[in-house]
């Protein structure tokens, strides 16, 4: 359990702050795989937080670096 990130898709307007925390009882990551910019929270024990900001239009693939089936997707309009 926990091995998913929810909602797996989103579409926000540029210059949106996304806010992602781990629920889960594992370490996870908030990492870009592709995209107009890069980002990484670095590991997320359980109850931690992480801020992107969304500065740049376009779609960003992202996943836990720790759990690579973790998978996701943020589209900047």
């Amino acid at each position: 359990m926990g091995f998913a990130f929810s909602p797996a898709a989103l579409a926000v307007p540029v210059g949106t702050a996304v806010t992602v925390t781990n629920t889960s009882t594992a370490t996870h990551t908030f990492t870009s795989v592709s995209g107009p910019a890069a980002f990484d929270s670095g590991q997320l024990e359980e109850g931690a937080s992480a801020k992107v900001t969304f500065t740049k239009t376009g779609k960003y693939a992202y996943h836990c670096s720790i759990h690579n089936s973790m998978t996701g997707t943020v589209v900047v309009n």
